[in-house]
């Protein structure tokens, strides 16, 4: 870390390794499968409701968030304000379901309800919306370390990857928990530092921070026509409740510390918990965007250097002086804003406290990180390895299988974010990607508890169908201009919604039909 003071090197060493400390002290209780992935349902509700406050919180929020206000407008905050009603949903049904159906796993009582496929075609579509996860997260900590350690995102993705593995492996999901707990008010802190620095480096300070965000439309949520082309108020607003409503609702992070809590009721004010602790919080984020932006603007020669980088990044490694300057005359605020908060930490965060916002940043990344890693490897022990591989598994068999999962999954979510290096914004990749994977997921499960009529080949012919309008609206882009007519016409965040109500309301309407 060339570029960093040796004070900053030294509390981001010291962070790193008591992360990886708590993973050795948690270690000693992993004797049990149970243990590993439920902590023995010993976990208070205030500190499950931490956790899962900081697993929303990844760097996607410290990085993208910031970028997308920068280059925007608030408009993605719509995403947040939909966050109650989905935990509403969650309280009421699911999370005393889970509680009374017993299994760990959030996937195992689709086979009941539908059969063998439907377990495993949900555990499939988590894994994959894990791994974009994952791999988001880890590009979005690389690209902001690049900027501050001169280091390349590779090497940092591996180094911070390992740590995470070792940690997460050893210490289970109380460990997971406990860090979450530390990493959350860190991540808090690190928010507030950035603000006050932002406010007191503005010429004009918050008078000046709103002006500027009045005339230039940076408070804007989005339009508020019913306009499900652009991203307006709408789009956002449903694309967040499905989106929240599978997180809450079947997403084994959540469901794993439902199991976690001393009881239903710890569990449902945990949900109530992450919700009160993350609105403000994630408005906070988009005040540092719309602050970023009243500095930049104040300094425009700072923002040309950010744009010099960016077209840089974009262009091969031979490319002129004179090739770097025209493609950045091109681009537009949306196009760099993720590389706007790196370069004012680098430039106006003192010594000591940058070390602290980079730990902040990457307790971030490594809590959602190794929630992923956890629950992926919980899904794949309890719906794979116990289901088809090795039904009669020992617990120390399966203990193992756990350990070997954890780090395989690290691995691959390294392998994803190294693969993302490139992208114009950390946000949209990971909306994309989360909506394309979680629709017919959360699609058939709302199918089974809608309809109770809906039976296995209901089930089957609905996902078949919702699988391919999901297909279609994700590249049906690839489709020659003469045949544009076949193009999806809506916007990409509207594919969850859409999948979802495809094999919901197709099921059902099977259902009817089958029974009449």
């Amino acid at each position: 870390m060339h570029s960093l003071p040796l004070l900053d090197v030294a509390i981001i060493v010291l962070y790193l390794i008591a992360m990886i400390l708590v993973g050795v002290w948690f270690s000693r209780k992993n004797k049990s499968s149970e243990q590993f992935t439920k902590a023995s349902g010993m976990i208070p509700g205030w500190a499950v409701g931490i956790s899962l406050y900081a697993t929303f919180l990844s760097s996607n929020t410290f990085l993208g968030v910031p970028g997308k206000a920068f280059g925007s407008n608030w408009n993605a905050l719509v995403f947040s304000l939909s966050m109650p009603l989905a935990a509403w949903v969650a309280v009421k049904y699911f999370v005393p379901f889970y509680r009374t159906s017993g299994g760990v796993s959030a996937y195992s009582h689709l086979e009941h309800r539908f059969g063998a496929w439907a377990r495993t075609y949900a555990m499939v579509c988590f894994l994959l919306t894990q791994l974009a996860r994952m791999g988001s997260i880890f590009f979005g900590i690389a690209l902001s370390l690049q900027a501050l350690t001169g280091y390349d995102m590779t090497t940092i993705m591996m180094v911070t990857g390992i740590c995470i593995v070792v940690y997460t492996v050893m210490g289970g999901i109380e460990a997971v928990i406990w860090t979450e707990v530390v990493q959350g008010v860190l991540l808090t802190f690190g928010g507030l530092l950035i603000l006050y620095l932002i406010i007191t480096n503005v010429d004009g300070g918050v008078s000046k921070i709103i002006d500027i965000g009045m005339r230039d439309k940076k408070f804007s949520l989005g339009t508020l026509d019913l306009d499900f082309v652009r991203p307006s108020f709408w789009v956002i607003l449903l694309y967040g409740f499905f989106i929240n409503l599978n997180n809450f609702g079947m997403d084994q992070n959540y469901v794993q510390r439902y199991h976690a809590a001393t009881s239903a009721k710890e569990a449902a004010k945990s949900v109530w918990l992450c919700v009160r602790l993350y609105i403000p919080i994630s408005l906070l984020f988009f005040i540092i965007g719309a602050g970023l932006y009243a500095y930049y603007v104040q300094h425009p020669e700072l923002t040309d250097t950010i744009r010099l980088q960016a077209a840089a990044e974009r262009l091969p490694s031979g490319a002129s002086q004179d090739e770097v300057v025209a493609l950045s005359n091109t681009l537009k605020a949306e196009d760099y804003g993720d590389k706007v908060m790196p370069h004012f930490m680098v430039s106006k965060v003192p010594l000591g406290l940058l070390g602290l916002v980079i730990s902040a940043i990457m307790a971030a990344a490594m809590s959602t990180i190794s929630s992923g890693m956890n629950a992926s490897a919980t899904v794949f022990t309890e719906d794979i390895y116990k289901r088809y591989i090795h039904p009669s598994s020992t617990n120390k068999q399966a203990l193992r299988v756990l350990f070997i999962a954890t780090a395989v999954f690290g691995v691959l979510g390294i392998i994803t974010g190294i693969s993302m290096i490139g992208v114009k914004s950390i946000l949209d990749v990971w909306w994309e990607l989360s909506g394309i994977f979680a629709g017919g997921m959360l699609g058939l499960f709302l199918l089974g508890i809608i309809s109770k009529k809906a039976g296995n080949s209901d089930a089957v012919i609905a996902v078949i169908v919702g699988v391919l309008a999901i297909l279609w609206m994700t590249f049906s882009y690839l489709v020659p201009g003469e045949y544009s007519y076949l193009r999806y016409p809506l916007h990409a965040n509207m594919i969850i919604v859409v999948g979802t109500l495809v094999i919901s309301l197709v099921g059902s309407l099977l259902a009817n039909l089958r029974k009449r």
